[in-house]
């Protein structure tokens, strides 16, 4: 890690996060509500038994919105989970302090594409030692009908996310989000991508913070306007099918790749709460096989990496 010498006090920045964070939660809720225009988002507060805790909101059968759910959460204990000291041994005997807002919206309509957006912040202390911290984050999209316009919107935000924080910065987080977001058993991307970033610090951590911030606030910039121009395209049965279908891969990747669901479950965290993100409604079809030159069929052709 580098520059975890500027981290001089800990507390402070903490303290500094999550007032963001909630900050953060509370807008995306109230954008997407006013979107929506029928559903409101339900508080859960929970407690973590081991320490910390945190606000789950969740919205159902809204107009536009089927299920969606918006997770502040801010847990700590005394060890990390033998999965991450493995990858990370310098995180051994380290006591942790984890924090983030993560979403992921499942609208009713096949052509409004599903959305997921996570920040976070990561620090580990151990007394006598410097702390060692990071931010992660990042957001993208899943259409099941794509339109290249809404496409480009969407990697355009993240451009213009990444452009003053350096002319690389799009490019390194767009590829990490290609190759995150990936579903090797079935050899395509879960969508179309966007930005993903993790173990982030050498900007130090003003810096830091300032891209995540730039991130979360990124989200309602590039996601809204999608939504706003396909929520009223009419629909049917079989595009409703092939929804259903398609949010199959999004359970097939959560459940197996997904680092935060097997973080959040391996530290004894609250199982409601990180499983929000599963879909209300999905379906697996064996040997599935769309008619070819439909819709339903071009879709593969997005689901791989490529410059937009």
């Amino acid at each position: 890690m580098s520059n975890v010498e500027e981290l001089t006090q800990p507390e402070q920045a903490i303290q500094q996060v999550q007032t963001y964070l909630q900050s953060l939660q509370n807008n995306i809720c109230n954008t997407l509500e006013a979107v929506d225009g029928k559903a409101s988002f339900v508080e859960d507060k929970w407690q973590r038994e081991q320490g910390g805790g945190g606000l789950t909101r969740v919205m159902k059968d809204g107009r536009v919105i089927e299920q969606g759910g918006v997770n502040y959460s801010y847990v700590f204990g005394d060890a990390m989970p033998a999965s991450a000291t493995a990858s990370r041994p310098e995180l051994a005997g380290r006591s942790f302090k984890a924090m983030g807002v993560s979403l992921v919206i499942h609208p009713h309509n096949p052509y409004v594409p599903t959305s997921h957006a996570n920040v976070r912040f990561f620090i580990a202390e151990k007394p006598g030692e410097k702390p060692i911290w990071w931010f992660g984050g990042g957001f993208d999209l899943t259409p099941f009908y794509p339109y290249p316009e809404d496409v480009m919107h969407w990697h355009q935000v993240a451009k213009d996310i990444c452009a003053p924080f350096g002319n690389s910065t799009y490019g390194k987080y767009k590829k990490w989000c290609d190759e995150y977001f990936y579903l090797k058993h079935r050899n395509e991307t879960r969508g179309v991508g966007g930005l993903f970033f993790d173990d982030l610090n050498h900007f130090g951590f003003e810096q830091s913070f300032a891209f995540m911030q730039a991130v979360g606030n990124g989200y309602v910039d590039a996601y809204v306007p999608i939504v706003e121009k396909r929520k009223n395209t009419a629909f049917g049965e079989r595009q409703r099918q092939f929804q259903l279908y398609r949010r199959g891969r999004y359970v097939e990747f959560n459940l197996v790749y997904d680092r935060g669901t097997l973080f959040g479950l391996q530290t004894g965290g609250r199982t409601e709460s990180i499983l929000m993100s599963m879909p209300p409604l999905a379906r697996w079809e064996y040997c599935y096989s769309p008619e070819e030159g439909s819709d339903e069929a071009s879709l593969q052709e997005w689901l791989k990496p490529q410059d937009w």
